[in-house]
């Protein structure tokens, strides 16, 4: 609720401020500088969010016709798999991308592109360089010099065409450690935490929710290398290519879910199996196309930015724990009502986190935005795009809710044929509908609060 009183009073009062335009619509979608920048980086954000729950509510629809205690199984484990998977995902994505918009823009600032230019002309302009600089340096003791130094020796060595981002192979190695440590963790406890969340020992659902929550958690090194990579690409402000790898990786999990399934007949394993794939596939070609913009290796292992990543990551910590904790256990609470709650439950899960993640597309626009305009010390640009992607949440999150009351209950029917749980969908509609502004406004708020590198608020606010 404060959300949503903080994120009114915060668009108002930018409005009235610019004295011109008092509306909130067309304020928010204007097509200048800014709100260009914010479209070329949130629609492709918010197409690639939006694929991946799409996939799994097709996944969700092919393990439907399966039967509804499969149904109901699967949606524990894709549960505890989402949870445990976010408490790594949240904190690394959201830290990466703001410590690489930062870089990033340093980078650019101070690297003259006098110097690039000399670069292409041949390596004798580049020595010059060097016994000019070395020779100014020996006259005085400007820190500007070392500077200069620095960004020569860098340039030299990697290359004009790439960008040394040093929290780039950071968050890469930190999320293949991460992925390994969920595989180990889940596999060694996956029939606890069933029995936790209210799946006990004579329940029909323990075997293919233990076997699909296993086969899994495989792919989970996969799952969150590729978020990593996603951060980083988000820092340079390229949302294109993870929008592209994630279409090829989804469409090639939509092709093998009936093959597997039903052709090979290897059930709720066989979605477990096409899921796993699929994330391999896009970790693949996102490594592949990073390495073609971003220097992996740094020239030594104190460049690495291993404390700054988990110093800011384990703030967040407690912001993922409190959300993580809440949807865990509305799942297990579910999950104790029998297989019918859970399916009508997991179904309207995955509904509210394909809509309400949309949101997460403008957050992203205005981290990367805010982050960069910030390391540059353009306090205006910082405003003015906080400003603007909170009025852009605003009005997401009332669409949303128009949409879903208006088109919901019919379209429930793609995911089950069960009267009885279509039944409970119909009841909850109505709250997945109508939280859906509040949802928009709270993504929103936290990529504006990453942007300006302030994980602490985040923390606290939330927990």
């Amino acid at each position: 609720g404060c959300c949503v009183v903080f994120g009114l009073y915060y668009c108002i009062l930018n409005i009235e401020n610019r004295g011109g335009d008092n509306k909130l619509v067309m304020n928010a979608l204007r097509k200048d500088e800014l709100g260009l920048e914010i479209m070329q980086i949130s629609v492709p954000t918010i197409m690639a969010l939006a694929a991946d729950p799409i996939a799994s509510l097709i996944d969700t629809a092919f393990i439907g016709h399966i039967g509804p205690v499969e149904l109901a199984a699967v949606g524990v484990s894709i549960a505890i798999f989402n949870q445990v998977s976010k408490i790594a995902i949240i904190p690394l994505v959201s830290v990466t991308t703001s410590l690489v918009a930062e870089e990033d823009a340093a980078d650019k600032l101070h690297t003259q592109p006098s110097i690039k230019e000399m670069l292409i002309k041949g390596s004798s302009v580049i020595e010059d360089i060097q016994l000019e600089v070395e020779e100014n340096i020996e006259q005085t003791a400007d820190p500007e010099c070392s500077t200069s130094s620095t960004n020569i020796d860098r340039v030299v060595k990697f290359g004009h065409d790439k960008s040394y981002i040093p929290s780039a192979s950071s968050a890469i190695v930190i999320g293949g450690v991460l992925g390994v440590l969920q595989t180990l963790f889940i596999i060694f406890t996956a029939k606890p935490v069933l029995n936790y969340m209210g799946i006990h020992s004579n329940s029909p659902m323990l075997k293919p929710a233990q076997q699909y929550l296993i086969l899994r958690s495989f792919g989970a090194p996969a799952v969150i290398l590729s978020m990593a990579i996603q951060g980083i690409f988000r820092g340079i402000k390229d949302t294109r290519t993870p929008l592209y790898a994630t279409i090829i990786g989804d469409v090639t999990n939509i092709i093998l879910d009936p093959l597997l399934m039903f052709t090979f007949r290897l059930g709720v394993s066989g979605a477990a199996i096409a899921h796993i794939v699929s994330q391999y596939l896009i970790s693949l070609i996102l490594l592949w196309s990073l390495m073609k913009q971003v220097v992996l290796l740094p020239p030594s292992f104190q460049d690495f930015q291993f404390r700054k990543i988990l110093k800011n990551g384990f703030l967040l910590l407690v912001k993922v724990t409190a959300v993580t904790f809440c949807v865990t256990l509305s799942a297990s609470l579910a999950a104790r009502e029998g297989s019918t709650t859970m399916a009508a439950f997991q179904i309207c899960l995955q509904i509210w986190m394909a809509t309400s993640l949309l949101a997460d597309g403008l957050a992203v626009a205005g981290q990367a935005i805010i982050a960069s305009a910030f390391a540059r010390r353009d306090y205006n640009m910082v405003i003015a795009s906080a400003s603007r992607v909170l009025q852009l949440g605003l009005i997401l999150g009332l669409l949303l809710s128009f949409l879903l009351f208006s088109l919901l209950p019919f379209a429930s029917r793609l995911f089950t044929n069960d009267i009885n749980v279509l039944q409970l969908i119909g009841i909850g509609i109505p709250y997945v509908a109508a939280t859906q502004p509040i949802n928009a406004l709270a993504f929103v708020f936290d990529g504006v609060n990453y942007g300006v590198s302030d994980f602490i608020y985040s923390a606290y606010s939330m927990g």
